[in-house]
């Protein structure tokens, strides 16, 4: 793609007006802003956008120049105007028009000055954001309350406040052809492997897109590609501790503006079944709610292809626990009977994110006690399939990765329908093709599955237990730390 050539900043403030006013659509945008000023007897323009700017700073700056006599700006104006007499910490000029423009639309306003042949672009901007409350995805018993917000720069500050590495870097990056959306590379340079943060800032070095509508999401599937493989490469969090505690480790994470949710890679398969509760109590504690949290995991994967088999093959059954087939399946095929409840989950799971709060418990009720309940009766369900059903619905909720909830959700459908289709040869080749797939997945060089693939002894006791934190004195090795030890 070629390079467009840049539009030069003149030294003639009509020019420049014409120029801004008409690349702006100062006249078409009301919340566009051109403001035709005269200080110390020189005309200037001041360009903004209604909404972004803080009042008061501009308001101090204009009282500052109003103050000006002509004599004061004799000689070099530009540095006078920005080494003197405009007092703020974040000031800088350009003698690109083009790139004037994308700041103004950023939210810094933009000072064109007669004469001069550079504009002065002043970071007075401001964001209509939230408050930095607790995620409702990733709730903690006891820990900060604080999350990640739609602001970069509360963001940065978030992650800083927890981290004061002198090493710790905040690479800025633009991308989007008309969306310029502000992306932040985060990483501390002495622990960081730099081979993976290259590849991380030239992944997205190379998005060529006109805007990024989702954000992160956008980020993700441009940078980590594997399209149709259901489950997640980078993890998301919109927790500022748990985003610190894996920049500890090696990590590197990207902060999208706009969006409360950052992305941290690479990752492996078990850094989505971690949650910040395990670290929040007593290393005993911990290392029970991991284990419950994995055993409810592979619940929602393999208990329902393996009662299915278990049902329509009984003689597989241990004697003992023949109880557990059912004696009469229902009106509908068990296959047919998981499918529909599956899809009303998912259903139930939609109209719960559309519907008011307060009346979100109602819903669940309805679905619970009407729905369930009279599918029993008709005919069309039979209660052992309600009953597994709810239990892997359990596991599924219980992931602490979204993502890799709705992934697990998607693969245990895949495993029904071929244990339904080849029973247990289908069961045990849809295993053994599930953990090929997830051994051949690669996050940014590091192996999806590891440490159980390729094997880590020490690692995978970390995974499997929560360890002491006393006693986790080492990186994971497989990020190839520059500093190994903690």
């Amino acid at each position: 793609m070629e390079e467009t050539k840049k539009k030069q900043v003149s030294a003639n403030l009509k020019e420049n007006i014409a120029y801004l006013k008409e690349a702006l659509g100062v006249e078409k945008s009301f919340d566009i802003i051109q403001l035709d000023v005269e200080y110390a007897e020189r005309e200037m323009a001041l360009y903004l956008v209604d909404g972004f700017v803080k009042d008061d700073i501009l308001h101090y700056l204009m009282k500052m120049l109003s103050g000006l006599e002509p004599k004061q700006l004799e000689g070099d104006t530009l540095s006078k105007l920005v080494k003197t007499y405009i007092p703020y910490v974040e000031v800088e000029t350009t003698t690109d028009l083009d790139a004037a423009i994308s700041a103004v639309l950023a939210g810094p306003t933009a000072l064109v000055v007669d004469g001069v042949p550079e504009i002065i672009l002043i970071d007075a901007r401001t964001y209509p954001v939230r408050g930095p409350q607790e995620p409702d995805t990733e709730r903690v018993v006891r820990g900060s309350r604080d999350g990640f917000v739609e602001t970069l720069v509360f963001n940065t500050a978030l992650t800083r406040r927890r981290i004061r590495d002198k090493t710790l870097r905040m690479e800025y990056m633009q991308v989007g052809r008309r969306s310029k959306t502000d992306i932040v590379v985060s990483y501390i340079e002495d622990i960081a492997d730099p081979a993976i943060v290259k590849e991380v800032k030239d992944a997205i070095a190379k998005i060529d897109t006109d805007g990024l509508p989702m954000a992160e999401k956008t980020i993700e599937e441009f940078i980590s590609g594997r399209h149709w493989n259901p489950y997640p490469l980078v993890r998301y969090t919109e927790r500022p501790d748990t985003a610190a505690t894996h920049l500890y480790e090696g990590h590197v994470c990207i902060i999208v503006d706009g969006s409360p949710s950052v992305i941290i890679t690479p990752t492996t398969y078990w850094h989505h079944l971690q949650h910040a509760e395990e670290y929040r109590n007593k290393p005993l504690v911990g290392a029970y709610l991991r284990a419950v949290r994995f055993l409810a995991v592979f619940a929602s994967l393999f208990l329902l292809p393996l009662w299915y088999l278990l049902a329509v093959k009984p003689e597989l059954m241990p004697a003992g626990l023949l109880f557990l087939v059912p004696e009469d399946t229902g009106h509908l095929p068990l296959l047919l009977q998981f499918l529909l409840i599956e899809t009303g989950l998912d259903m139930l799971r939609m109209a719960a994110i559309h519907t008011p709060s307060s009346l979100a418990t109602a819903l669940g009720l309805v679905a619970a006690l009407m729905i369930g309940s009279v599918a029993v009766d008709v005919g069309l369900l039979i209660n052992e399939v309600v009953l597994y059903l709810a239990i892997a619905a359990i596991g599924t909720f219980a992931t602490p990765s979204y993502e890799m909830s709705l992934a697990n959700r998607l693969i245990r459908i895949g495993l029904l329908l071929m244990t339904s289709l080849f029973h247990e040869y289908g069961f045990m080749i849809a295993v053994v093709l599930l953990i090929i797939m997830l051994s051949r997945m690669q996050s940014f060089g590091v192996p999806y599955f590891w440490p159980f693939i390729p094997f880590n002894l020490r690692a995978f006791r970390d995974v499997l237990i929560r360890s002491p934190i006393p006693l986790k004195n080492r990186r994971p090795r497989v990020i190839h730390p520059k500093d190994p030890d903690r």
